[in-house]
């Protein structure tokens, strides 16, 4: 998962060059913002205050469709008031890797790839062009820096810096430091 991080305010104000917008739910599962942090935070509170109960009470990981189905019904039942985001929600369970989208609504969808926010047009560009079924964690840290470093050049509502979080069943969720980040950028 990576994210570019800065946040903008109509019309192109740059309100923060340094915001967090990947985090980790649990050791197994994630989730990055696009759209208002404040809204994204509370929706982040929520989810990792319920995956948390809920591997407690059952003693095993939470699957990660059960975070995604919990953010798209508390996304749904905002939706006269919807929360201003888009989240992306990934990880690992029992069955495999998962990644889904969700949009301010709670339209939950699971895909290969996945890119939000203003930028992703352009990420969109990138990923699709080289993205490919079986590419090892290296080769996809690679193209995700790539597409959010073209989304930097080219929209204006991305840029400065971007960050990486990998989620893998040996090591959990880990966010990488800027010498691993320059190292993947290089």
């Amino acid at each position: 998962m990576a994210t570019d991080t800065r946040a903008t305010v109509l019309p192109g104000f740059v309100a923060h060059k340094k915001v967090k917008k990947v985090y980790g739910i649990t050791r197994n599962v994630g989730m990055t913002i696009a759209g208002i942090p404040a809204e994204a935070i509370n929706l982040l509170d929520v989810l990792r205050a319920n995956a948390m109960l809920y591997q407690i009470q059952r003693k095993r990981i939470v699957p990660v469709k059960v975070v995604a189905n919990l953010a798209s019904i508390i996304l749904f039942s905002q939706r006269l008031y919807p929360y201003e985001v888009q989240v992306i929600i990934g990880g690992y369970d029992d069955e495999g890797y998962h990644l889904y989208s969700l949009d301010p609504f709670g339209s939950a969808i699971e895909d290969d790839m996945i890119a939000t926010g203003s930028g992703s047009p352009v990420a969109y560009g990138v990923l699709e062009s080289g993205y490919s079924n079986g590419m090892s964690i290296d080769e996809g840290l690679v193209l995700a820096v790539k597409a959010i470093n073209a989304a930097i050049k080219r929209n204006v509502y991305t840029g400065d810096d971007f960050d990486v979080a990998t989620i893998t069943i040996e090591k959990g969720y880990v966010e990488l430091t800027d010498e691993e980040k320059k190292k993947i950028f290089n």
